[in-house]
Formats: structure tokens, sequence, C-alpha cells
């Protein structure tokens, strides 16, 4: 499915905005951070967290040019996790081509991620509003402590569902609520507004990432952009095997369980056999469904808008995508 025509008409000129924002303020003089940063950036990807920032400051009302920076300046706090992620998980590909790490070693794909981090503070204080800096300092902090926390269940088959929300509540929607959150302070919304929008953005996070995880057992490695079962290679318990390991034969419970304790792929064919047949992907499916619907409700009482339209069409698409 792709990204609606409403999403795609209402941002698109903004977006371009966006990234002309993006790749100014990304120079340096130092030629590393400018090709790693380029190669990043040109590699496109969804923009759905500066989407979010765009559109939940359109939904209050606000048009000016300091959306384009705080929309620019997300996007760079997710690159940066990217690159920390893919050095991390010792990744070789993303979005279908070599990840920078792969490319540029590790050392330069966390120097230029620090680098990434700190730009995209400054462009923070171009806006001279002290809120706005204190919910990205603690959003990128939670970010941080999600990283850990995933850094510690690896290889852990015994991660229940609980510690598995909580770590992409903290690794993914953080950043997904804190888009939406600034998007409504640069507009002055009122607190309930702001608390709508954040809540909007957090539930649809939690969507987004449980689609991702769907996704490793069940899409097509070229339109997804990364190869099957790259979870499993690195022994993260996701929501597909932690259902599998819980209501799975005794044999399929074991099977997962020792592709995640020895994070491997070697039996991945038996892995994504159990996953199908327990009904891991439906039940995954629809509590990204059910977080989606939740996404919904949270904007319900909000004045409607087209901004608010797309971002109910882009619940949707968040839980209806191939990729």
């Amino acid at each position: 499915m792709s990204v609606t025509p409403l999403f795609r008409s209402l941002i698109a000129d903004d977006m371009q905005a966006v990234d002309r924002v993006i790749r100014t303020r990304l120079h340096s003089d130092v030629v590393l951070i400018r090709q790693v940063s380029e190669y990043i950036i040109s590699a496109g990807g969804k923009r759905l967290r500066p989407a979010l920032t765009l559109l939940s400051g359109q939904a209050c009302g606000y048009r000016g040019e300091h959306l384009f920076e705080l929309a620019a300046m997300v996007e760079c706090i997710h690159t940066a996790t990217l690159l920390h992620d893919d050095v991390v998980d010792e990744s070789e590909l993303r979005r279908g081509r070599e990840t920078a790490n792969a490319l540029f070693g590790n050392a330069a794909s966390v120097l230029v991620g620090d680098f990434l981090y700190t730009r995209a503070f400054q462009m923070m204080v171009t806006t001279d509003n002290m809120r706005i800096l204190q919910v990205m300092a603690e959003a990128t902090n939670i970010i941080a402590e999600g990283e850990v926390l995933q850094l510690l269940n690896i290889g852990n088959a015994d991660v229940d569902e609980t510690a598995y929300l909580q770590v992409i509540e903290y690794k993914t929607a953080k950043l997904f609520e804190a888009a939406c959150r600034v998007g409504a302070l640069l507009a002055g919304a009122d607190a309930a507004t702001e608390t709508a929008l954040a809540d909007y953005g957090r539930y649809l996070g939690c969507a987004f990432q449980i689609i991702d995880d769907v996704l490793d057992y069940s899409g097509d490695a070229e339109t997804i952009g990364k190869s099957l079962g790259d979870d499993l290679a690195e022994g993260k318990p996701t929501l597909p095997l932690i259902y599998t390991m819980k209501h799975g034969s005794p044999e399929e419970a074991e099977c997962v369980r020792q592709a995640i304790t020895h994070a491997s792929r070697d039996h991945f064919q038996q892995v994504l056999s159990a996953v199908q047949s327990c009904g891991a992907l439906g039940y995954a499916h629809q509590a990204a469904v059910q977080a989606s619907q939740k996404a919904i409700a949270a904007i319900a009482g909000l004045p409607e808008s087209d901004a608010l339209r797309a971002m109910r069409e882009l619940a949707d698409y968040a839980v209806n995508r191939q990729s």
C-alpha cells in the first residue's frame, strides 16, 4: 500500500523544504561528514517522523518556516539512531543498499551519528522555545534507554510481551510522540491538544514498529530493503516470536527459543513455519491495528482539517504497508 494521495499532496512542497533544510544544516567542512551524511539522506526512506511534525503543526494552524527546521531536526535525530543501530546490530543492508557502517566503517558511522545529534540540538535552539528543548532532550534520553534495553534483551528468550512493548515505546514510539508534540508546541497549542497529538504519535509509533517486526517474517526482502530473518539473526525477541513461544507447540516453542538464544538464522525456515502455523503474525498484526485505532481515537476531539484527515490515513497506512 502506497502513502495516501492526501498525505502526498498536503505536505509534498513542505517536505521538499524540509529536505533543503536537512542538506543545508548537514553541511560540514569535514569531507567524511559530508560523504556519510549525503549517503544516508539520499537513501530516502519514508520520512514519517518529520511528516508528523509538519502535520501536527498544520493541524494546530501553524504554517511558519520554523516548522521545516523542527521537522528536519527530528529527521536528523532519527538518522543518527539509524547510524548507531546499524553499528550495534552489525547490519549490512538498509533500504536495499549497503549500510553506512558497511561502506565507511563503524568508527565513521558512530562519529557522524554524534554529529547529527549535536546538529539537531543546534537546530532546536533556533526556535527559542525552552519547552521544545525539554521535550527533545527527554525523548533522546529515553530513546537511548530503549536501545540499551533492547541490547539487554538480545538472546533472551524469556522476554515477555510487556517487556517487548516497553522497548518499542522507548526506542521507536518516543520519537514519533516527540515529533507530534513539538509541532503542537511550535503552534502554541493548548495542553489538551498537545497531549492528544503526542498520544497519537506514541500509538502510531508502536503500530509502526510492530508491523516492522511482522514484516521480518512475512515481507519481501527486496521490498522491505533488508534480509528476512535479520531480527532472528540478531537474537531479538520480537512479538511474533514471543507469541510463538507462548502459544505454539512445544516443538515450535523450543525451535524459536533456541534460535533467539543462539542469535542464529540457521533454522529460519523452521522458525518461519512455526510463526506462521500458530497464528503469531495475525496476533501481532491485530496488536498493531489496535494501536493504530488508539492513535486515531486520540485525535478524535481535534477540529477537523486536511492535516487531521491525513493523520488518520497515515495511521491506516502504518498497519497496511508492505515495506
